[in-house]
Protein backbone atom coordinates (compact mmCIF):
# COMPACT_ATOMS: atom_id res chain seq x y z
CA UNK A 1 0.00 0.00 0.00
CA UNK A 2 1.19 3.78 -0.61
CA UNK A 3 2.01 5.35 2.25
CA UNK A 4 -0.15 8.77 2.84
CA UNK A 5 -0.51 11.06 5.50
CA UNK A 6 -4.26 11.81 7.31
CA UNK A 7 -5.00 13.71 9.80
CA UNK A 8 -7.59 13.17 13.04
CA UNK A 9 -7.15 14.36 16.57
CA UNK A 10 -10.00 13.47 19.52
CA UNK A 11 -9.14 11.31 22.50
CA UNK A 12 -7.03 13.41 24.18
CA UNK A 13 -9.22 16.61 23.25
CA UNK A 14 -11.88 14.78 25.13
CA UNK A 15 -9.70 14.36 27.92
CA UNK A 16 -8.43 18.42 28.29
CA UNK A 17 -12.36 19.49 27.79
CA UNK A 18 -13.59 17.40 30.50
CA UNK A 19 -10.89 19.15 33.00
CA UNK A 20 -11.08 22.49 31.58
CA UNK A 21 -11.06 26.06 33.67
CA UNK A 22 -14.75 26.98 34.95
CA UNK A 23 -15.85 30.03 33.88
CA UNK A 24 -15.28 31.87 36.98
CA UNK A 25 -11.33 31.19 36.86
CA UNK A 26 -11.41 32.44 33.16
CA UNK A 27 -13.08 35.72 34.54
CA UNK A 28 -10.23 35.93 36.64
CA UNK A 29 -8.04 36.69 33.45
CA UNK A 30 -10.31 38.47 31.18
CA UNK A 31 -7.10 38.58 28.79
CA UNK A 32 -7.28 34.57 28.37
CA UNK A 33 -10.60 33.06 26.30
CA UNK A 34 -11.11 29.39 26.58
CA UNK A 35 -12.86 27.24 24.08
CA UNK A 36 -13.49 24.11 22.93
CA UNK A 37 -15.79 21.16 21.43
CA UNK A 38 -16.66 17.53 20.73
CA UNK A 39 -18.00 16.53 16.89
CA UNK A 40 -19.09 13.37 15.93
CA UNK A 41 -18.25 13.18 12.17
CA UNK A 42 -19.90 10.57 9.97
CA UNK A 43 -16.29 10.54 7.88
CA UNK A 44 -13.01 12.08 8.60
CA UNK A 45 -11.60 13.53 5.80
CA UNK A 46 -7.97 15.40 5.72
CA UNK A 47 -7.58 16.98 2.13
CA UNK A 48 -10.37 15.42 0.94
CA UNK A 49 -9.05 11.88 2.03
CA UNK A 50 -10.58 9.49 4.48
CA UNK A 51 -8.55 9.05 8.01
CA UNK A 52 -11.39 6.34 8.81
CA UNK A 53 -12.08 4.24 5.78
CA UNK A 54 -15.17 6.06 5.56
CA UNK A 55 -16.67 5.62 8.73
CA UNK A 56 -17.63 7.60 11.97
CA UNK A 57 -14.96 9.36 14.04
CA UNK A 58 -15.03 11.50 17.27
CA UNK A 59 -13.34 14.76 17.69
CA UNK A 60 -12.21 17.14 20.17
CA UNK A 61 -10.61 20.65 20.85
CA UNK A 62 -9.47 23.02 23.31
CA UNK A 63 -8.23 26.26 23.16
CA UNK A 64 -6.53 29.13 24.66
CA UNK A 65 -6.20 32.30 23.05
CA UNK A 66 -4.97 35.70 24.68
CA UNK A 67 -5.87 38.97 24.12
CA UNK A 68 -2.75 40.02 22.53
CA UNK A 69 -3.44 37.89 19.74
CA UNK A 70 -1.55 34.13 20.68
CA UNK A 71 -3.20 31.41 20.98
CA UNK A 72 -2.41 27.63 21.71
CA UNK A 73 -4.79 24.82 20.66
CA UNK A 74 -4.91 20.89 20.79
CA UNK A 75 -7.45 19.05 18.27
CA UNK A 76 -7.72 14.98 18.51
CA UNK A 77 -9.73 12.18 16.24
CA UNK A 78 -9.88 8.74 16.30
CA UNK A 79 -8.23 7.52 12.82
CA UNK A 80 -8.14 4.30 11.04
CA UNK A 81 -4.89 1.77 11.87
CA UNK A 82 -3.98 1.80 7.64
CA UNK A 83 -3.45 5.98 8.27
CA UNK A 84 0.07 5.97 10.22
CA UNK A 85 1.52 2.17 11.32
CA UNK A 86 -1.27 1.09 13.01
CA UNK A 87 -2.42 3.96 15.00
CA UNK A 88 -6.26 4.81 15.89
CA UNK A 89 -5.77 8.62 16.94
CA UNK A 90 -4.34 11.86 15.18
CA UNK A 91 -3.09 14.66 17.88
CA UNK A 92 -2.74 18.15 16.83
CA UNK A 93 -0.65 21.02 18.81
CA UNK A 94 -0.63 24.24 17.35
CA UNK A 95 0.73 27.09 18.34
CA UNK A 96 -0.23 30.98 16.57
CA UNK A 97 -0.75 34.11 16.51
CA UNK A 98 -4.12 35.51 14.70
CA UNK A 99 -4.71 39.63 14.06
CA UNK A 100 -7.75 41.38 12.77
CA UNK A 101 -7.27 44.46 11.29
CA UNK A 102 -10.65 46.09 9.82
CA UNK A 103 -11.99 43.36 8.29
CA UNK A 104 -9.25 41.24 7.46
CA UNK A 105 -7.76 38.63 9.50
CA UNK A 106 -4.24 37.56 9.72
CA UNK A 107 -3.29 34.33 11.09
CA UNK A 108 0.38 32.35 11.43
CA UNK A 109 1.91 29.04 13.39
CA UNK A 110 2.80 25.79 13.54
CA UNK A 111 1.17 22.61 13.65
CA UNK A 112 2.52 19.44 15.11
CA UNK A 113 0.94 16.00 13.79
CA UNK A 114 1.71 12.78 16.48
CA UNK A 115 0.47 9.74 16.29
CA UNK A 116 0.18 8.06 19.34
CA UNK A 117 0.80 4.23 18.83
CA UNK A 118 2.42 4.64 15.36
CA UNK A 119 4.78 1.53 15.89
CA UNK A 120 7.71 3.21 16.61
CA UNK A 121 8.36 4.54 13.26
CA UNK A 122 8.66 8.27 12.17
CA UNK A 123 4.96 9.81 12.30
CA UNK A 124 5.25 12.99 13.65
CA UNK A 125 6.03 16.39 11.73
CA UNK A 126 5.74 20.07 11.63
CA UNK A 127 4.08 22.20 9.81
CA UNK A 128 3.57 26.06 9.22
CA UNK A 129 0.88 27.55 7.73
CA UNK A 130 -0.21 31.42 7.13
CA UNK A 131 -3.97 32.46 6.20
CA UNK A 132 -5.18 35.93 4.91
CA UNK A 133 -9.03 36.16 5.53
CA UNK A 134 -11.66 39.20 4.64
CA UNK A 135 -15.01 39.40 5.76
CA UNK A 136 -17.41 41.92 4.13
CA UNK A 137 -21.03 41.95 5.30
CA UNK A 138 -21.92 38.21 5.89
CA UNK A 139 -19.18 36.45 3.38
CA UNK A 140 -15.50 36.01 4.35
CA UNK A 141 -13.08 34.49 1.95
CA UNK A 142 -9.83 32.75 3.21
CA UNK A 143 -6.78 32.09 1.47
CA UNK A 144 -4.21 28.98 3.45
CA UNK A 145 -0.70 28.36 2.77
CA UNK A 146 0.32 24.94 4.27
CA UNK A 147 4.11 23.87 3.90
CA UNK A 148 6.34 21.01 5.60
CA UNK A 149 9.66 21.74 4.68
CA UNK A 150 11.73 17.86 4.68
CA UNK A 151 10.92 15.35 7.20
CA UNK A 152 11.64 11.86 7.28
CA UNK A 153 7.66 11.17 8.41
CA UNK A 154 6.85 12.77 4.82
CA UNK A 155 9.29 9.71 2.90
CA UNK A 156 7.55 7.30 0.93
CA UNK A 157 11.22 5.98 0.18
CA UNK A 158 13.44 8.01 -2.01
CA UNK A 159 14.40 10.21 0.72
CA UNK A 160 12.94 12.98 2.78
CA UNK A 161 10.38 14.55 1.34
CA UNK A 162 8.50 18.13 1.49
CA UNK A 163 4.83 19.15 1.28
CA UNK A 164 2.94 22.49 0.06
CA UNK A 165 -0.86 22.74 0.26
CA UNK A 166 -2.71 25.55 -1.14
CA UNK A 167 -6.29 26.35 -0.24
CA UNK A 168 -8.89 28.98 -1.04
CA UNK A 169 -12.68 28.67 1.19
CA UNK A 170 -15.10 30.65 1.20
CA UNK A 171 -18.23 31.00 3.82
CA UNK A 172 -21.61 32.98 3.58
CA UNK A 173 -23.90 33.49 6.71
CA UNK A 174 -27.76 33.84 5.42
CA UNK A 175 -29.03 36.93 7.27
CA UNK A 176 -31.76 36.36 9.82
CA UNK A 177 -31.40 32.85 9.96
CA UNK A 178 -29.20 30.52 11.44
CA UNK A 179 -27.65 28.76 8.73
CA UNK A 180 -23.97 29.03 7.17
CA UNK A 181 -22.88 28.29 3.39
CA UNK A 182 -18.93 27.05 3.12
CA UNK A 183 -16.97 25.92 -0.67
CA UNK A 184 -13.97 24.73 -0.25
CA UNK A 185 -10.95 24.37 -2.89
CA UNK A 186 -7.39 22.88 -2.25
CA UNK A 187 -4.21 21.53 -3.98
CA UNK A 188 -1.40 19.37 -2.66
CA UNK A 189 1.56 19.70 -3.84
CA UNK A 190 3.92 16.29 -3.86
CA UNK A 191 5.12 13.81 -4.49
CA UNK A 192 5.13 13.16 -0.55
CA UNK A 193 3.13 10.73 2.37
CA UNK A 194 0.61 13.76 2.26
CA UNK A 195 -0.11 12.99 -1.56
CA UNK A 196 -1.77 10.56 -4.12
CA UNK A 197 1.08 10.18 -6.53
CA UNK A 198 2.42 13.10 -7.53
CA UNK A 199 -0.25 16.00 -6.53
CA UNK A 200 -4.05 15.83 -6.49
CA UNK A 201 -6.97 18.46 -6.17
CA UNK A 202 -9.86 18.62 -3.07
CA UNK A 203 -12.81 20.13 -3.48
CA UNK A 204 -16.06 20.41 -1.35
CA UNK A 205 -19.38 22.22 -0.99
CA UNK A 206 -21.71 22.17 2.46
CA UNK A 207 -23.41 23.98 4.68
CA UNK A 208 -24.32 24.47 8.34
CA UNK A 209 -27.28 25.18 11.22
CA UNK A 210 -26.39 26.52 14.46
CA UNK A 211 -28.30 26.46 17.37
CA UNK A 212 -26.94 27.87 20.76
CA UNK A 213 -24.06 25.67 20.96
CA UNK A 214 -25.26 23.25 18.96
CA UNK A 215 -24.17 22.64 15.07
CA UNK A 216 -25.40 20.14 12.49
CA UNK A 217 -23.66 19.90 9.35
CA UNK A 218 -23.66 18.09 5.46
CA UNK A 219 -21.00 18.36 3.11
CA UNK A 220 -20.16 16.97 -0.33
CA UNK A 221 -16.86 16.20 -0.52
CA UNK A 222 -14.29 15.07 -3.46
CA UNK A 223 -10.63 14.85 -5.28
CA UNK A 224 -9.16 14.27 -8.55
CA UNK A 225 -7.30 11.11 -7.42
CA UNK A 226 -7.33 7.47 -6.29
CA UNK A 227 -6.57 5.91 -2.94
CA UNK A 228 -7.57 2.52 -1.94
CA UNK A 229 -7.34 1.25 1.69
CA UNK A 230 -6.96 -2.17 2.82
CA UNK A 231 -10.41 -2.80 2.97
CA UNK A 232 -10.73 -2.00 -0.77
CA UNK A 233 -12.53 1.47 0.00
CA UNK A 234 -11.50 4.06 -1.99
CA UNK A 235 -10.71 6.92 0.61
CA UNK A 236 -10.70 9.77 -1.71
CA UNK A 237 -14.25 8.77 -3.85
CA UNK A 238 -16.63 11.90 -3.66
CA UNK A 239 -19.15 11.20 -0.79
CA UNK A 240 -21.65 12.99 1.79
CA UNK A 241 -20.20 13.82 5.17
CA UNK A 242 -22.42 14.67 7.80
CA UNK A 243 -21.54 16.07 11.49
CA UNK A 244 -22.98 17.36 15.09
CA UNK A 245 -21.11 19.27 17.30
CA UNK A 246 -21.22 21.13 20.57
CA UNK A 247 -18.87 23.82 21.63
CA UNK A 248 -17.67 25.09 25.09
Amino acid sequence: MRRIKFKAPLTAAVALLSTAMPASAQEADSKVTLTGGVTLVSDYRFRGISQTDRRFALQGSFTAAHSSGFYGSIWDSSIDDYVYGGADQELDLIAGYRRTFGGTTVDAGLLYYYYPGSGGISSEFFEPFVSVAHTLGPATAKLTANYVPKQRALSIGAGNEDNLYLAGDLFAAIPGTPIGLNAHLGHSFGPSYLTIGDEYTDWSLGGSVAWKNLSVGLSYVDTDGDFITPSRRNASKAGLVASVGVSF
